[in-house]
């Protein structure tokens, strides 16, 4: 008999060439090379690769922008935009790591009192519905 795998701690791909249209939510890491058309949520780290294409919001732990991202990104600790990374949104960040050769254009909101403050409205926007 093998290990058990604890749940949560498996990784999602969307390879190269493939397009999802829909939303994904993970307790695990996520990493895209393909392009996912739908809207994000996870409990742990989210890799656009250099390839992936993200057409949606974001709302992770942490995440690492390699590829395009069209859409707000809120996540609650570390948001990395290296390489050839290009944003076309609004950001919401615990902390924000950006190389010279990535590009983002949008409004960014930095701190864990604004990824905290995001949070509450999200959420009595949403018992207000």
């Amino acid at each position: 008999m093998g290990a058990e795998t604890p749940a949560g701690s498996s990784t999602t791909i969307i390879g190269a060439g493939t397009t999802i249209k829909g939303d994904l939510e993970s307790n695990g890491d996520i990493r895209i090379d393909g392009t996912l058309i739908g809207n994000i949520t996870a409990k742990a780290k989210v890799i656009i690769g250099p390839d992936g294409t993200l057409v949606g919001d974001l709302h992770g732990n942490q995440a690492d922008v390699l590829g395009k991202v069209s859409g707000k990104l809120k996540i609650d600790e570390l948001l990395q935009v290296r390489g050839k990374g290009n944003i076309q949104g609004d950001i919401y960040a615990g902390k924000l790591h950006l190389e010279p050769s990535a590009t983002f254009n949008g409004q960014c909101f930095m701190g864990a009192n604004i990824v905290e403050l995001n949070a509450e409205l999200t959420n009595s926007a949403a018992a207000g519905q």
